[in-house]
């Protein structure tokens, strides 16, 4: 399972230099700050990405994971994978194009009864020049089940498919 290194090296990018916040806005909320609370009936669709200055000739990849399922004090099933996006495009008004297809496509927020809010956490990766999105994608472009998302090792995954460090992060909070 990823280790607390990974989000914590994450979390400190964006504490050291906030250019590397990735933008999200979900719902009716825009540019949604690191750790802000969204309602998760607000947060059940996939978020729009954007963050300036990115290559337009270069292809990114989003991953989105639930660092603190099924409670923060009691992560044994975390972390749930929630989103990988390959395929991700600047556009000319500056936001990301999430349109191609997916790996593992977007849930979202789901907390237990009575659960603390989850951290929801978005890293952005500039996608290895030798990757192959169908490879990695369910057959006939099946939504992945939600067994397959529970305690996703993404750092083997990160590693076998050689991905390269975050461009920018951002996380919100939901229950």
């Amino acid at each position: 399972m990823p280790s607390d290194a990974q989000a914590k090296a994450a979390l400190a990018l964006i504490k050291d230099d906030e250019s590397k916040v990735l933008g999200l806005s979900v719902g009716n909320h825009k540019n949604i700050q690191p750790g802000q609370f969204v309602p998760r009936a607000d947060a059940q669709s996939p978020p729009k990405i954007f963050f300036a200055g990115l290559d337009s000739s270069k292809t990114y990849l989003v991953v989105s994971l639930d660092i603190d399922a099924p409670f923060p004090s009691f992560d044994f099933l975390g972390p749930i994978l929630h989103w990988i996006q390959p395929g991700v495009k600047t556009t000319e008004s500056g936001n990301l194009d999430t349109t191609a297809p997916f790996i593992a496509n977007y849930i979202g927020p789901a907390p237990p009864p009575g659960s603390s809010p989850h951290r929801y956490i978005f890293f952005l990766y500039e996608e290895p020049a030798d990757f192959d999105a169908k490879e990695h994608a369910p057959v006939n472009g099946q939504k992945l089940g939600n067994m397959s998302r529970m305690r996703y090792d993404f750092d083997t995954w990160a590693k076998k498919i050689n991905l390269g460090s975050v461009v920018a992060f951002n996380y919100f909070t939901s229950n």
